[in-house]
């Protein structure tokens, strides 16, 4: 059976529609989307797929493969549901329907029996809160008539994360799943939402993402994050800037002589991540893939030692891909566990998948999940009713 077989066997009535959207890699450019930076994700073509059957009455009951039992709340009900919490991994879907509610007020909403299928890895930095967001909101707003582009939804999704789960996450996961295509990036400016995408090249070069799932699971609405995005706000209002976006290079020996060290650090990171996103996207334009592997090698230094949001087994990955023969590798996603990618030529994925897993053994760790993966396209609507 298909993915989007099972999710319509979750189902209690016939789908009127099945739709899905992708998990994303970010290439390069962590933790800037919040500090309205730029970021260069990809989605990639692992999938959460949402079908939908009509109900009824006014309720939305969510159901997955991934939990044992549905939720159900209705309608009129859903702001108190989503006001009160503890809704784990059904404030995701719910959230959505609550925040796609508010953003499309001509909408129609109606009762509706949501089915969740996914292979989007959870917990390894690769998006897969975005993926059941896109997913939800492109299959609301066609069965409520919402009426809402690509960029609209993305904002619902990012609505839902934040206001609803509690992560307090920037835009550029939401955008990726949306906006994703074959073979591209997608070079987003986070303060503007404008998009290109930027062409990657990387069969033609001979070139595969490696990724390193480290087992390591994160939460964004952990402390962690909530410490490194205050710390970039603390820097933001010490230069009276809305955000560390309008600080370049040139700014950071004043940084250094008026905050103080972990503050300065923070801010150096998202200063020149910015900067390699900008010079990354540069290289891609004029010579390629090849060109780009010490920019995400040294993102993932100041990852390590400026943000300090790595850990051992995100090192041990990178270190040990880059030993192999990767031209550049750094982890990705959020932080304090997830994955790492590598960049690396085709013909060397096996004996890099081979060295990770004999450093990983070799260290105590546990045994990462490591595969590839490839750029691919965004959200969209896979099935009719009867297709």
């Amino acid at each position: 059976m298909t993915a989007v077989d099972d999710a319509r066997a979750l189902l209690a009535s016939p789908a009127v529609g099945v739709w899905s959207a992708p998990g994303r890699a970010n290439l390069i450019g962590e933790h800037t989307d919040y500090n309205e930076g730029f970021v260069l994700p990809f989605a990639i073509a692992q999938r959460t797929v949402a079908a939908v059957a009509l109900r009824d009455d006014d309720v939305i009951r969510v159901r997955s493969t991934f939990a044992d039992e549905a939720v159900e709340v209705s309608l009129a009900d859903l702001d108190a549901r989503i006001a009160a919490g503890g809704l784990d991994w059904a404030g995701y879907p719910l959230g959505v329907a609550w925040a796609l509610r508010a953003a499309a007020p001509n909408a129609t909403p109606r009762g509706v029996d949501i089915a969740l299928t996914s292979d989007v890895p959870v917990g390894a930095g690769l998006s897969s809160s975005a993926a059941i967001e896109g997913a939800v909101a492109s299959a609301l707003n066609d069965v409520w008539a919402a009426g809402l582009d690509s960029i609209a939804l993305a904002r619902v999704g990012r609505t839902a994360e934040n206001d609803a789960v509690g992560a307090p996450t920037g835009i550029m996961d939401q955008m990726a799943s949306m906006l994703g295509e074959a073979d591209a990036a997608t070079f987003l400016d986070c303060r503007t939402l404008e998009t290109r995408p930027v062409a990657l090249g990387f069969t033609e070069a001979g070139l595969a993402i490696l990724v390193v799932d480290t087992l390591v699971e994160h939460a964004h609405a952990s402390g962690g994050y909530r410490e490194r995005r205050a710390s970039c706000e603390r820097g933001a209002a010490a230069f009276g800037v809305p955000a560390l976006r309008d600080l370049t290079v040139d700014d950071l020996p004043r940084a250094e002589a008026i905050l103080d060290d972990v503050t300065f650090r923070r801010v150096r990171h998202i200063v020149t991540e910015n900067q390699r996103v900008l010079d990354t996207v540069a290289a891609l334009d004029a010579e390629g893939p090849t060109a780009i592997g010490d920019l995400l090698t040294a993102s993932h230094a100041s990852m390590r030692d400026d943000f300090e949001i790595s850990v051992p087994e995100l090192d041990l990955a990178v270190e040990t891909a880059l030993a192999t023969g990767a031209l550049g590798a750094r982890m990705t996603g959020g932080g304090f566990g997830g994955a790492a990618i590598a960049l690396i030529p085709t013909e060397l994925v096996p004996a890099a998948t081979a060295a990770v897993h004999a450093a990983f053994a070799a260290s105590g760790f546990r045994a990462p999940n490591v595969f590839t993966v490839t750029p691919s396209e965004g959200a969209r609507r896979d099935a009719s009713p009867c297709g």
